[in-house]
């Protein structure tokens, strides 16, 4: 369904909820948007939202809290995308039941989370969340085992509980207060979340700053639902967020590396990139990235960054495998060549070794900011590994880069690479004739290429030429090994 058509559908619902059917005037809506604590609560017949849209595993949860005589409600997202046409990604509860009375209910509970104590309820590979309703942590006393904050004001621990209309508040975004029961299949809005919905608007619910110095990760929030929404930010929710972006800088890396895979990785990975760059967002988390920037974002590199972005948003929506390690490859690969550079020409270092020198000082600089686990570094590094070995076409070359586990991840990032960088035609196109060619074929090929060299063999930067398409020192030369003499007979 096209995005424009799900809005239309959702402008017409608040207008019937609002009493404003078209050819009428506009009637004031009795309850203002963005008033705290005041439910508008709406019965199943003023709501789109029907139980078959809802997960099997999602309503047994439901059920069962509630006929253990506790409140609860499906929330968040989960509402947010069925009101919107979409199909929610995952179901979130939101309950009155501690933590440990929804553990007691269900065989099948974890308890997790030190930050904020989570329930997450088990049926194989589905995982249905359950939160206990947030209260205000200011409002209780000062036990660091219940609430904690930094001096910048973020929060370091939050197991504050309170009433449904406490836990709208505390939630980041008006289009995220909404609240479905299973009990009488009605819905609830608190903060003006539905009137937000139709306006395509993305409204922080409270004090920006402060709500962004609680969690700077609702900035990157922000930009996500943005653009995962076809939304804009509200002037109010923007404004403080190019001052605020250095506060990323406190989150803990491995946080940081979950919520760039929700950045990049969901379907809409250029759209938010660019809403990243527009809000100052990037650089905190890619700063070797950011130092490369053009003012227009013009360069070949940020090209090749956007058109890496567009093939994983494509994959995505195609439902195709996309991994971590590619994404990582393409975002650092100009750091990686530009580093390099400055090695080979500030201490002489031979191309290949700069090379190797620049992945290892890239990769541990962006790891203290974003931990990237080591199963996807070690991908990255022979994806790059293999671009110095894609250009030797000789002999038993090419065969064996093609056994190489990442060869494919490698060869489209070739590929990639050619769209954007000069010198790469004919290699790329060689490497494509030799992947389809059938094996009969290949071995006239590589007779061709020790013909004709590439230009693409050396257009690594600062790479010398090489007469036979190796990849040579610049002061190296062929020597033969000394022929070995037999020792002489003992007298």
């Amino acid at each position: 369904m096209k995005r424009c058509t799900i809005f239309s559908q959702i402008a017409n619902f608040c207008r019937k909820v609002l009493g404003k059917e078209d050819g009428e005037q506009s009637v004031e809506s009795p309850i203002p948007a963005h008033v705290t604590g005041q439910r508008r609560t709406l019965s199943r017949d003023q709501h789109p939202i029907s139980r078959k849209e809802i997960s099997e595993n999602a309503l047994k949860v439901l059920y069962r809290l509630n006929k253990g005589g506790y409140d609860a409600y499906l929330v968040g997202g989960g509402v947010r995308d069925l009101l919107l046409g979409r199909t929610p990604k995952d179901f979130d509860i939101a309950t009155n039941a501690t933590p440990e009375q929804i553990k007691a209910l269900f065989s099948n509970c974890r308890l997790i989370g030190r930050r904020f104590r989570l329930a997450h309820i088990v049926f194989g590979r589905d995982v249905i969340e359950v939160a206990t309703f947030r209260g205000h942590h200011h409002q209780v006393n000062t036990s660091k085992h219940v609430s904690a904050q930094s001096d910048e004001g973020m929060l370091l621990r939050d197991n504050v509980y309170g009433t449904i209309e406490e836990d709208a508040e505390r939630r980041d975004f008006t289009v995220n207060a909404l609240y479905y029961s299973a009990r009488d299949f009605t819905l609830h809005d608190f903060e003006g979340g539905i009137e937000d919905l139709a306006q395509r608007k993305l409204e922080l619910i409270g004090d920006p700053e402060t709500r962004y110095r609680e969690d700077p990760v609702r900035m990157l929030r922000a930009v996500r639902f943005a653009a995962k929404l076809d939304m804009t930010i509200s002037p109010r929710s923007a404004t403080p967020i190019k001052e605020l972006a250095s506060l990323l800088q406190d989150i803990p890396a491995a946080r940081l590396f979950e919520e760039t895979l929700k950045l990049f990785l969901a379907g809409d990975g250029l759209a938010t990139y660019k809403l990243m760059r527009e809000y100052g967002l990037f650089q905190p988390l890619f700063p070797q990235v950011a130092a490369l920037f053009t003012p227009h974002g013009t360069s070949p590199f940020e090209q090749f960054i956007e058109l890496a972005l567009l093939d994983t948003d494509t994959r995505v929506r195609a439902d195709k495998r996309v991994t971590p390690a590619f994404l990582y490859a393409t975002l650092l690969w100009g750091c990686v060549e530009a580093r390099a550079r400055v090695l080979e020409n500030e201490s002489g270092l031979p191309w290949h070794d700069a090379f190797m020198l620049a992945i290892n000082e890239v990769l541990d600089n962006q790891v203290r900011i974003i931990a990237v686990p080591r199963r996807f570094t070690t991908d990255v590094r022979d994806i790059w590994a293999l671009q110095q070995r894609l250009t030797r076409r000789q002999g038993r070359h090419p065969e064996r880069a093609m056994e190489h586990p990442k060869f494919r991840a490698a060869y489209d990032f070739l590929l990639l690479r050619n769209r954007v960088e000069r010198g790469l035609g004919e290699l790329a196109s060689w490497w494509e004739r030799y992947v389809e060619s059938n094996p009969d074929v290949r071995p006239q090929l590589q007779r061709e290429a020790t013909r004709r060299p590439a230009s693409g063999e050396h257009a690594q930067a600062g790479e010398p030429r090489s007469g036979d398409g190796e990849k040579r020192d610049s002061n190296s030369r062929s020597r033969r090994r000394p022929r070995r003499r037999k020792p002489k007979a003992a007298q």
